[in-house]
């Protein structure tokens, strides 16, 4: 007798086979995916053929289509074709669409022809969340992160880099010319194997510096002076390693602190965080449905007027200053050592003198106020305040709400770890999700819809993770009904 469990026959014939629904437990995800699109009104948010054509071949249902793509990118599967193969000996998907097997060119052409649509879901789910009562918190953490476009270094070009290129490609030039010199004096014939193919890599190094001009004529067309080949809105964007850097997008979230779902995002192909903190923050306000709102940020989002924009629209910003003081580096006074008076209008520097207004002016859009002490050439610690004759304060007409959020943030300290445990982790869980090669499409708009995919996926996760499967079936049914 064998000692080793038993499979059955592969050429049994089963009197009465199994259902497929046998096969999906209670407990698995598809059936959270069957019933959260089966309760969505696909019309109303934008997808095609949801009405059948009364004449030609029949269709896929969009719905059939969603669900395929929804369990792809919830089970790592963003591949069209890999979807093809799933479709045809992956249970669960036999079970999720009735058997049906499209093939891999009509589950590519439903993600790029509904877009729109796939971002509204995306949007419908945080809704679903907000009507769960899952987004309690009154807090979110925003930031941004670079993903990799289908597009390498290589085929990415500005100015410095074509430069560059073709300095290497002249200095490549001359060593071969070098080296066919020296074949010349040393080979008794004068001519041999090794000069052709020196002839031949010359000729193939000069086609590219016909290519490289060419290059430089499209570039000069382009606004931002930057061009890639292979995705045209993808963009050369610096990382924190030194030397490093990606062709990609910069993706912006706003994470709740509670549940860490995400509740908004956007992808751009600006490749820093200044500038877009207040239409993040409005966005995530706007979702969660909240009259007002704490957002967290790190120094990147540090911005006078967007934070002033979130105040008056009911949104406290905790965003520290950046360190980037010259006086710091210096080892002399910064603007924190000088002590503002209202009462007065007047700054205290760290002699006791009084900084008074003298003038006010314009710097960068921003209206300033320029203050200074008289008392500035004679005072004992000038070595220590500024090599000018006057130490001069600028000081942003509204720079009362900065102090303002200075002060919230000394009195909650640890509001930044609240940040980095926040949004740090869903960053960080997305692109172990998405592998190497971050997004398979090309351009804002595709690349948009297929991170509203990776996002849907993300916060169905944490639901059920939360709710549990069967809870999260029971809550999107008394949502839909």
């Amino acid at each position: 007798m064998k000692r080793f469990v038993e499979g059955d026959d592969r050429k049994q014939v089963a009197l009465l086979p199994e259902c497929v629904d046998d096969y999906i437990g209670q407990d698995n995800a598809v059936r959270v995916i069957d019933a959260f699109v089966d309760e969505l009104d696909l019309a109303d948010l934008g997808f095609n053929g949801t009405t059948p054509a009364i004449t030609g071949r029949p269709s896929y249902h969009p719905g059939v289509m969603l669900k395929i793509y929804i369990y792809g990118y919830l089970n790592r599967i963003p591949s069209s074709r890999r979807l093809e193969r799933e479709c045809q000996r992956n249970v669960e998907l036999m079970w999720l669409t009735g058997r049906l097997a499209p093939d891999f060119k009509t589950i590519a052409d439903f993600r790029r022809d509904s877009g729109a649509a796939i971002r509204n879901v995306c949007r419908r789910f945080v809704e679903l969340c907000r009507g769960l009562k899952l987004l309690s918190s009154d807090m979110v953490a925003i930031d941004g992160s670079k993903f990799k476009a289908s597009n390498s270094r290589d085929r990415n070009y500005t100015a410095s880099k074509i430069d560059k290129r073709q300095q290497q490609i002249e200095e490549s030039v001359q060593r071969y010319l070098d080296l066919i010199e020296t074949a010349d004096r040393t080979s008794p014939t004068g001519f041999d194997v090794k000069t052709v193919r020196l002839y031949e890599k010359i000729a193939r190094l000069r086609q590219q510096m016909r290519e490289l001009a060419q290059v430089r004529k499209q570039l000069e067309k382009q606004p931002d002076k930057q061009l890639s080949m292979t995705d045209p809105d993808a963009r050369s964007m610096a990382t924190s390693g030194r030397g490093s850097g990606i062709v990609g997008y910069n993706v912006q979230a706003a994470v709740d602190t509670k549940h860490h779902l995400i509740v908004e995002h956007e992808v751009t192909n600006v490749g820093n965080d200044h500038g877009q903190l207040s239409r993040m923050a409005l966005s995530a306000k706007d979702a969660m449905g909240r009259s007002k709102l704490k957002v967290v940020a790190d120094r990147g989002y540090f911005s006078g007027p967007e934070i002033r924009a979130c105040n008056l629209n009911g949104i406290s910003a905790y965003v520290p200053k950046p360190l980037t003081s010259a006086s710091r580096k210096k080892g002399l006074f910064t603007k924190a050592d000088f002590v503002y008076v209202a009462k007065s209008d007047v700054y205290r520097c760290p002699a006791g003198e009084r900084a008074i207004l003298r003038f006010t002016t314009v710097e960068h859009e921003l209206n300033l106020r320029v203050y200074w002490p008289s008392a500035c050439p004679r005072c004992p610690m000038k070595e220590r305040c500024s090599p000018s004759d006057y130490r001069r304060i600028r000081r942003w007409e509204h720079e009362n709400i900065l102090e303002a959020m200075q002060r919230r943030l000394d009195r909650k300290p640890d509001v930044m770890t609240i940040r980095r445990s926040t949004v740090e982790h869903v960053f960080g869980t997305l692109k172990h999700w998405m592998g190497p090669a971050h997004f398979l499409t090309r351009t804002l708009g595709r690349v948009s819809t297929e991170m509203s995919l990776q996002v849907l996926a993300y916060n169905l996760k944490r639901v059920m993770n939360i709710l549990g499967v069967a809870g999260t079936m029971k809550a999107m049914k008394m949502a839909g009904s």
